[in-house]
Parts: C-alpha cells; sequence; structure tokens
C-alpha cells in the first residue's frame, strides 16, 4: 500500500505505507492515514522526526558493512531510514518556512 504526501509548499511525495506511518510516528504523529500536520504544528514535528533519525540511523559504518553484505550475496544495497526520510524532511522544511499544511491519504495518483 502507498500513502501519497501533499502541500502546496512542495511537490507530491509517494512512499510505502510502513515508511511513512514509522516516519510520521518518529514526528510524533499517531501514524493515521489520511490524515494532516497544520502549518503551526510541522516545526515540532520536524524536530522530533530529526531526533528520531538520528537515533534510529546504525551510523555510516553499519551502513557500508551492510552495502558490502547485500554486494556479497549479489543483493542491491540495503536504503536506510535516513535516505527515505529525505524528501518528507525537505516537504516539512519547505512547508513550515511558507506556513502551509502537510497532508496525507492511501494510493497514489493516477497519472
Amino acid at each position: 500500500m502507498l500513502v501519497t504526501f501533499r502541500s502546496k509548499a512542495w511537490s507530491s511525495i509517494i512512499m510505502t505505507h510502513d515508511v511513512a506511518t514509522t516516519l510520521l510516528k518518529m514526528a510524533g504523529h499517531s501514524g493515521t492515514v489520511p490524515s494532516a500536520l497544520l502549518a503551526a504544528d510541522i516545526p515540532a514535528a520536524l524536530a522530533r522526526l530529526n531526533q528520531g533519525l538520528a537515533v534510529a540511523d546504525p551510523g555510516e559504518e553499519a551502513n557500508r558493512k551492510a552495502a558490502r553484505q547485500a554486494e556479497d550475496a549479489g543483493e542491491p544495497a540495503p536504503v536506510g531510514i535516513r535516505l527515505r526520510a529525505f524528501p518528507l524532511i525537505q516537504m516539512l522544511t519547505a512547508a513550515a518556512a511558507s506556513g502551509d499544511d502537510v497532508t496525507w491519504e492511501e494510493g497514489a495518483p493516477v497519472v
């Protein structure tokens, strides 16, 4: 299942449901889909998300080790939660700067 994040301040972002809810919970939200963050609540949510990511990130050495193990096994390297969070962090930062809300819902837009 996919989750689409929207804001007037940024282009839409699509994430898998499990990654989206993990990031929302790190930001202090319940993880409910659909829902929203009001502009006034975004700076605090962004700070909590960054704190959560700092704790969750295993560090550069662990990331290199995982990448080497995946390469040895002939698999693609794993993508860490911090890298997956980057587009959402950009959206939240832009929304906070412009005073816009961020909403999200299940599904992806039809192209």
